[in-house]
C-alpha cells in the first residue's frame, strides 16, 4: 500500500489490543503514528518505541476521552509531532461495567455513553478542521462492534447501545464528510481475544461466545488489522465511504 507511506495517523487507545496492533501495522507501512493512551502509559510507549525501532515514527500522546478539553489538546499535539492527521481511528472505548437493568444507573448510562460516543465525536470535531483546512482529504475509521448488531452478551445493552450510535454516525459522518473527499467508514470486530475481554468477560461467557462463531474460535486483534489498512488507503477504498466491515469469524453475517 504505497499510498499510506508519508501519511499520519492518529489511533486513539492504541496502548493495547486492536489499538495497539493496528498502530503498529501503519507503522510498518510508513505512516507516522500518534499512540493515543489513557492509563497505560508504558504499554503505549512499548508500541511507539517498537515502530520506532522498526524505522518508523511514533510518539505517545495522553488523554482521558472522557474529557473533551484533553481531546482538543491530544489532537494538537498529534499535528504538532506529526505535521498533519490523515487517518483518524476512533478506537477508544469500554464496556465500563456490565450491569443488568435492575443495577443501571443514570452514571452509568453517562460514562458508557462519553466514553464510547461522545469521545468519538469529539475526536471528528477536532480532526476534520484541520484534513478541511489541508485540503488532502482524510479517512476518518470508527471502531463499532458485533454487539451494535446483536446487543452484546449479558450486561451489556448500554455498551452495545453506544457502538449502535457509532455505526449510525459514522453513515450520517460520511455524508457530510464527503464534499471535503473525507471518508468515514467503522470496523466491527467480533469477539477477540485481548485484554478488553480479560476484563469484562468470564472463561464461562468467552466459551458461550466461541460456540456462536462459525469459526469455532475467538479472533485476534492481528486479525482485525487488515480491514483498518484496507480503509486506511485511498488506492483500495477510495470508493468505500459509510460502510461498516464486519470482522467476527461470522458470529454475525449482514
Amino acid at each position: 500500500m504505497q499510498d499510506l507511506q508519508g501519511k499520519a495517523a492518529l489511533v486513539t487507545g492504541a496502548s493495547t489490543g486492536i489499538g495497539a496492533a493496528v498502530a503498529e501495522a501503519l507503522g510498518a507501512h510508513g505512516v507516522r503514528v500518534a499512540v493515543h493512551y489513557n492509563q497505560s502509559r508504558e504499554a503505549a510507549e512499548a508500541v511507539a518505541g517498537r515502530i520506532l525501532a522498526a524505522g518508523g515514527r511514533a510518539v505517545a500522546l495522553r488523554a482521558d476521552v472522557r474529557d473533551t478539553a484533553a481531546i482538543q489538546a491530544c489532537v494538537a499535539e498529534a499535528t504538532q509531532a506529526l505535521g498533519a492527521i490523515d487517518i483518524l481511528i476512533n478506537n477508544a472505548g469500554s464496556l465500563v461495567q456490565r450491569a443488568p437493568i435492575a443495577e443501571f444507573t443514570d452514571a452509568l448510562f453517562d460514562e458508557v455513553l462519553h466514553v464510547n460516543a461522545l469521545s468519538a465525536l469529539a475526536f471528528c470535531r477536532a480532526v476534520v478542521p484541520l484534513m478541511r483546512q489541508a485540503g488532502r482529504g482524510g479517512s476518518i475509521i470508527n471502531v463499532t462492534s458485533v454487539a451494535a448488531r446483536n446487543g452484546g452478551g449479558p450486561g451489556a445493552y448500554l455498551y452495545a447501545g453506544s457502538k449502535g450510535f457509532i455505526s449510525t454516525a459514522t453513515r450520517g459522518l460520511a455524508k457530510e464528510l464527503v464534499p471535503d473527499r473525507i471518508r468515514v467508514n467503522a470496523v466491527a470486530p467480533g469477539v477477540i481475544a485481548t485484554p478488553f475481554q480479560d476484563r469484562f468477560s468470564t472463561a464461562q461467557m468467552l466459551e458461550n461466545f466461541r460456540a456462536s462463531i462459525p469459526m469455532g474460535r475467538l479472533g485476534t486483534a492481528e486479525e482485525c488489522v487488515g480491514a483498518f489498512l484496507y480503509l486506511a488507503s485511498e488506492q483500495l477504498s477510495g470508493y468505500v465511504t459509510g460502510q461498516i466491515l464486519e470482522v467476527n469469524g461470522g458470529q454475525y453475517m449482514p
